[in-house]
């Protein structure tokens, strides 16, 4: 899981990085994309955290046994559907927000 963790956090910030900023300095200058940014990097570290937590704690013997593959691909398909699809989720937010509020 750790694995999956760290290139699911690698994928996130890319993502978060260059198609939230991208679309919102479209829309003119502002520090709120650089501040959701940050906020949303803070945020999602919390969440690895405890999909983390709940694998490390296993002893190997646990971690093979076949009745938790379920979980597994359960939490991994979590994690990566978080990764990818929370910038794209916030970058239609922003999109929608920038819509109703128009300048």
């Amino acid at each position: 899981m750790s694995d999956h963790i760290a290139y699911a956090l690698l994928v996130y910030t890319a993502l978060q990085i260059f198609v939230t900023i991208g679309a919102l300095k479209a829309h003119g200058g502002s520090l709120l994309p650089y501040f959701a940014l940050v906020v949303l990097v803070v945020a999602i570290i919390p969440a690895c955290r405890r999909f983390e937590s709940r694998w490390n704690r296993l002893t190997d013997e646990q971690a093979h046994d076949p009745a938790l593959a379920p979980y597994y691909r359960r939490d991994r398909l979590a994690l990566w559907l978080l990764a990818i699809g929370l910038p794209f989720a916030l970058t239609a937010l922003f999109k929608g927000l920038a819509l109703a509020f128009p300048r």
